[in-house]
């Protein structure tokens, strides 16, 4: 299938799961994570009027962005983790960051945007999973990452993100998802600006929705098989 169709199908399949689960499709953004394809696979799902899309490494997003920087209304997220010394461009390239897990990144990048004048939306991931290869903040620290990145003039936080470990079963993944939202539900009580839930990818995202997902990362289901290696 094309990536018109392949979209235009999630379209419906996030629809119907929204509907199941009592809610309204408008509130759950559908991200096409573009990370290890060709930015003609960007411009391909931006013709059909896809304007999200996550990347996760910043050199392979660098390279693209001269072919995609004029595509008006796009958003491009960076959805993997950040070293610190890639804040400045990350700041530059990037319309927001949606792995912050530590304060230090989030101060390089407050600073970053000042400088562009600009101002920067985060997530904050958080730590659900034992698994060694997965990033993001204990749940235990995230009050404290969250006041102190309040007092930063130049990024805001605007919801939480989580990767559950991989399983062919998608119920696999609903007591992570259930437990982002009840982290985001009791934050939100002194951080108003806390509404996002990224969460649910290409074989959950309808388990997701049912618990409350606001954007769903989906990447081979729109655009099949990664092609190249990432350039990091």
């Amino acid at each position: 299938m094309s990536i018109a169709e392949n979209i235009a199908r999630l379209r419906d399949e996030i629809a119907s799961a929204a509907k199941r689960a009592g809610r309204n499709e408008d509130e759950i953004a559908l991200m096409a994570v573009s990370k290890m394809h060709p930015f003609e696979a960007i411009l391909e799902a931006y013709e059909t009027g896809q304007r999200l899309f996550g990347e996760n490494r910043v050199q392979e997003f660098e390279q693209k962005s001269p072919h995609v920087a004029a595509l008006e209304g796009a958003m491009f997220h960076l959805i993997g983790p950040l070293q610190s010394n890639k804040t400045n461009k990350t700041a530059e390239l990037f319309d927001a960051i949606d792995a912050v897990d530590a304060l230090k990144i989030a101060q390089r990048l407050d600073a970053a945007a000042k400088e562009r004048n600009k101002r920067l939306p985060l997530l904050i991931e958080v730590k659900l999973s034992h698994e060694e290869s997965k990033h993001g903040i204990a749940p235990a620290e995230l009050g404290a990452l969250l006041d102190a990145i309040n007092d930063l003039a130049a990024v805001d936080v605007v919801g939480l993100m989580t990767v559950p470990p991989w399983s062919e079963d998608a119920e696999a993944a609903r007591p992570y998802f259930r437990e982002l939202r009840r982290l985001r539900d009791e934050a939100v009580r002194t951080h108003p600006k806390l509404t996002q839930l990224s969460m649910g990818m290409s074989n959950d995202f309808r388990v997701a929705i049912e618990e409350g997902s606001t954007c769903v990362r989906v990447g081979t289901a729109i655009f099949g098989r990664r092609i190249y290696p990432a350039a990091e």
